[in-house]
């Protein structure tokens, strides 16, 4: 069975080792990794594990559809043979790990608590910065633990989700958060899940991007979301821009829709030791281990030279200022939903005049 996870890079060589090595414990198979303008050493470093037969690295240098750079990379991604090679497909982010919680934490065990699933959604957990100032080169995974509850009611955002689905034609093109352009002659038979073990509404099937909020939805795994790191990195990913709407600054409203630190899930230690030996593993290639050094280097440094802008220094003084997000009630939450319907609907008759 091969489990294929795609990616999309920008200057984040000081975390991909960690990530990968976390993915292989998971059970993924082959990792198609697109990368886009890097000054960090992203792109050697992918090179690298490529040579080592790690992964597959395609640059991802434009010119770019108008709805972003992944999107452009999703395109890339519905000709490469090892889309078309993939059982089981997933695109993830550099920032969400997947953890799984039910019997040896990897995803032949959770497609066996859904047997009859064509699709799995896993649903972001969001984990806070939990008041950390500085970037330290330490496992993202054991630095933050704080997050948001497992039942949140606001922002919607809090429960978007990202799709694991049977690679069997019926989606005939890869997607963000979901597969896309289905056959509906075969969209009846294909079933999807949560990790609830809830089989999910035909929307789901064509539209849906988020959960349900304002229940569980982690019983079986939940995608670790780490949007925000510490206030240095955050800078740095500031820095960047969005990686699907790169012309929209990336700032404090995005930091506060994703700052939630009331909960405490340590869960994703069940993979420390996997994950381990096979970082040993990576580390013990000089040349790699060089590159992580050198991105580490790069990451510091381009934080110092950001604090000599107007612009990132406001950033870095207001996420210091700026306390965790709070929760927002049920109620508040649908006095929200409907303003949030309200101008969908204006939107709507707007369009269609």
């Amino acid at each position: 069975m091969r489990f294929l996870a795609i990616v999309t890079l920008r200057n984040e060589a000081a975390f991909l080792l960690e990530w990968l090595a976390h993915h292989r414990a998971v059970g993924f198979t082959d990792f198609l990794v697109f990368s886009n303008n890097c000054q960090d050493g992203t792109d050697v470093m992918l090179d690298q594990l490529q040579v080592t037969g790690q992964l597959t690295h395609v640059r991802n240098d434009g010119p770019y559809d108008k709805r972003g750079i992944q999107f452009t990379a999703m395109k890339s991604a519905d000709k490469h043979p090892l889309v078309q090679q993939a059982d089981w497909v997933m695109a993830l982010d550099i920032d969400e790990f997947v953890n799984i919680h039910i019997g040896d934490g990897t995803l032949p065990c959770l497609l066996k608590a859904l047997p009859q699933a064509d699709a799995v959604t896993l649903t972001w957990r969001l984990f806070g910065n939990g008041d950390q100032l500085s970037y330290l080169d330490l496992p993202v995974t054991s630095q933050f633990n704080r997050c948001a509850p497992e039942i949140i009611q606001w922002p919607w955002r809090a429960t978007m989700f990202k799709t694991l689905y049977r690679n069997n034609g019926t989606y005939r093109k890869t997607g963000v958060h979901r597969p896309r352009n289905p056959d509906p002659d075969r969209l009846s038979d294909f079933r999807w899940f949560d990790c609830e073990g809830r089989e999910l509404s035909a929307e789901f099937k064509t539209k849906r991007l988020f959960s349900d909020y304002g229940r569980s939805n982690f019983k079986l795994a939940q995608l670790n979301h780490y949007a925000l790191g510490a206030m240095e990195s955050y800078v740095v990913k500031a820095d960047r821009g969005r990686v699907n709407h790169s012309d929209l600054p990336l700032g404090m409203d995005y930091w506060i829709e994703r700052n939630f630190n009331t909960d405490t899930d340590k869960s994703v230690s069940r993979y420390t030791s996997a994950t381990t030996a096979v970082l040993d593993e990576l580390r013990l290639d000089e040349k790699l281990a060089a590159l992580h050094e050198n991105a580490v280097v790069w990451r510091h440094a381009r934080f110092r030279e950001l604090m000599k802008r107007e612009q990132s220094r406001s950033l870095f003084s207001r996420l210091v200022m700026t306390p965790p997000s709070r929760l927002i009630n049920a109620a508040t939450a649908r006095t929200l939903t409907e303003f949030a319907l309200l101008g969908r609907a204006d939107d709507s008759r707007k369009n269609s005049g």
